[in-house]
């Protein structure tokens, strides 16, 4: 089955530009002009990406992707930002959202492909990864879900895709020190160009997500270097 994108854009011209360019590249486009129409499309048919424009009609795609991520049937759903926004606070905003990428505008096609690829790819592997625990954190690869608690007494933690990835890299990697460009490297990818700034921001996200737990000690800022993840949360 082809993998659906939807396409939430206000500007007809644009719309239909990235739908054509996504239509040709073997992708089902399903376009929005508004928020309303975005959540209509996807209570037809959940998308396996969203790319959002950033400046909607009613409601911004700001807080349209804050609303997705707060919910059970779309939080998990990869999304790129489309911008015309390119100063680094507005950037780094869109990450706080909870979206994967941004693109910024005027863009090619091409680019825009390249981005899709790579956010899909990530989510794929996600998908395909195993289940691990480390101290009272566990995580569940199949169900693409993270646990805290003893076993038998687990809760559920509310986490992002992206802040899914770089969880999953930590407690892989546990007790190594990481530098910023070599989590970038790693979570995002070489061909994907982000900001060093990213992975703070990520950090921030993830700490915030297991702090009610009392366990975002558990990722460490070793100054001067990077961070690194350890069973033996600081306090």
């Amino acid at each position: 089955m082809q993998k659906r994108i939807l396409i939430v854009e206000d500007e007809p011209a644009i719309r239909d530009m990235v739908a054509f360019a996504v239509s040709r590249s073997d992708y089902e486009p399903v376009t929005a002009g508004d928020a309303q129409e975005a959540e209509l499309a996807i209570a037809d048919r959940v998308p396996d990406l969203i790319l959002l424009d950033w400046m909607l009609p009613g409601t911004s795609g700001i807080e349209l992707a804050r609303r997705w991520r707060r919910n059970a049937l779309t939080r998990d759903i990869p999304i790129i930002m489309l911008t015309a926004r390119g100063e680094e606070d507005d950037r780094v905003g869109g990450l706080e959202a909870g979206v994967d990428d941004y693109v910024v505008k005027p863009f090619s096609t091409r680019e825009l492909l390249a981005r899709i690829r790579a956010v899909l790819r990530r989510a794929r592997e996600d998908d395909e990864d195993g289940s691990i625990r480390i101290g009272a954190l566990r995580m569940d690869g199949a169900a693409h879900r993270v646990f805290a608690g003893d076993p038998g007494n687990e809760q559920a933690v509310a986490i992002g895709p992206a802040e899914y990835r770089l969880l999953h890299f930590f407690m892989t990697h546990a007790d190594r020190v990481y530098s910023r460009p070599q989590l970038l490297d790693h979570v995002w990818g070489g061909s994907v160009y982000v900001e060093e700034r990213t992975v703070d921001v990520h950090v921030r996200r993830v700490r915030r997500a297991l702090e009610p737990f009392a366990l975002d000690g558990m990722i460490q800022t070793v100054r001067g270097v990077g961070y690194r993840f350890s069973a033996a949360p600081t306090t």
